[in-house]
């Protein structure tokens, strides 16, 4: 949980910041609670997979965060409503590292409290924690098309270090078979292989 003193000088910060009137707190920091699992999936819904029952599931995510040594989600709410959430996770920084770094994954913003330092506030969540553990180091992510979130990222000095590739594994395997060299004087596949590979190709596309 938040300590006290950090939520209030925080909340009190982002208060005089938006005019908010005498101490009264405009953005909230706290641990998600079962109850802000339908909030959850409504923000990260371009990152829930398709089989997942979307609310119960969250409630497990939100279950398993709690139990864990390091990993936490926190919620921003502003004036009482949620505005945004982050999925703080303590990892080896590769797996030749073990030196721990703080993830800090999943950043949302809800879109109508955009621009009222929501976002800010979750990564200053973030970096608090980083410190209180006395983690050296602090790793973000965002959408590769998001060049808000890149602009937002630089500004924090958090500059890209890899870029993750994705994509479905027969697919792969279709594009290692097609340009895998081929042993001299070996016959080209015919038209008819050709042909079937593709329309499994297309099934396997259709039905994931």
């Amino acid at each position: 949980m938040f300590d006290g003193a950090y939520s209030e000088r925080l909340t009190v910060g982002v208060g005089r910041k938006l005019g908010c009137v005498m101490s009264r707190s405009c953005v909230v920091l706290r641990d998600a609670v079962p109850e802000d699992a339908a909030d959850l999936v409504a923000l990260w819904a371009d990152y829930l997979p398709r089989s997942m029952a979307p609310e119960d599931d969250m409630r497990l995510v939100i279950k398993r965060a709690e139990e864990a040594a390091g990993d936490r989600i926190v919620v921003a709410t502003y004036e009482g409503a949620f505005a945004g959430a982050v999925y703080l996770q303590v990892a080896p920084r590769s797996v030749v590292d073990p030196e721990p770094v703080l993830n800090l994954l999943l950043t949302g913003v809800v879109p109508t409290f955009q621009r009222h330092g929501i976002g800010h506030a979750l990564m200053e969540a973030g970096v608090q924690q980083a410190e209180v553990a006395g983690i050296a180091q602090v790793r973000s992510a965002s959408a590769n098309n998001s060049r808000s979130a890149h602009r937002f990222m630089a500004r924090l000095a958090l500059s890209p270090v890899a870029m993750l590739r994705t994509a479905p594994t027969h697919v792969v395997r279709a594009k290692l078979a097609a340009q895998r060299p081929r042993t001299p004087g070996a016959p080209r596949p015919s038209l008819s292989a050709v042909l079937a590979q593709r329309r499994s190709q297309r099934r396997q596309l259709e039905s994931s």
